[in-house]
């Protein structure tokens, strides 16, 4: 096989992981903006189903987070600079979770920080799934640029 080939078995292979990464980024977005609906329901009243369903938000959140930093570290390997982002990202979600604090007590700032880290997360995984989506080359027509509608 010629060095060529061997160029194009590796990109197909790098897709792999991006596609990964694009859907672990696109369910975290999804998961996160789910449970500030569902905690937001919760907290005017919507009773224990909407906890309930908060808590299973965070599941799928913390499924994709998984899929964004294993598929961003396999399909950047060799690439310090993304893969240190991948494992930021771990770092970020941990530190998140982390500040959830005692829900049960008045007065838990630190919840704040657990609300507020979920947007970071929310916008951190969007970035990552707009890079792999880039990288791709998803979303362009076939014949090249997109033209403009004739007026």
């Amino acid at each position: 096989m010629t060095r060529g080939g061997v160029v194009v078995i590796i990109a197909r292979v790098r897709r792999v992981p991006l596609r990964i990464v694009l859907a672990g980024g696109s369910l975290v977005v999804l998961a996160v903006l789910w449970q500030a609906f569902t905690i937001s329901a919760y907290v005017r009243g919507a009773g224990d189903g909407a906890l309930d369903a908060h808590s299973l938000g965070s599941m799928f959140v913390h499924v994709g987070e998984l899929a964004v930093v294993i598929g961003g570290i396999w399909a950047w390997w060799g690439n310090r600079k993304l893969v240190g982002a991948a494992v930021a990202f771990l770092v970020l979600s941990v530190a998140q979770l982390a500040f959830l604090g005692d829900t049960e007590k008045d007065g838990g700032w630190v919840n704040g920080l657990h609300g507020f880290l979920a947007l970071v997360v929310l916008i951190t995984a969007g970035l990552f799934a707009v890079r792999a989506k880039r990288e791709l080359d998803l979303g362009r027509s076939a014949g090249g640029a997109q033209s403009a509608p004739a007026a």
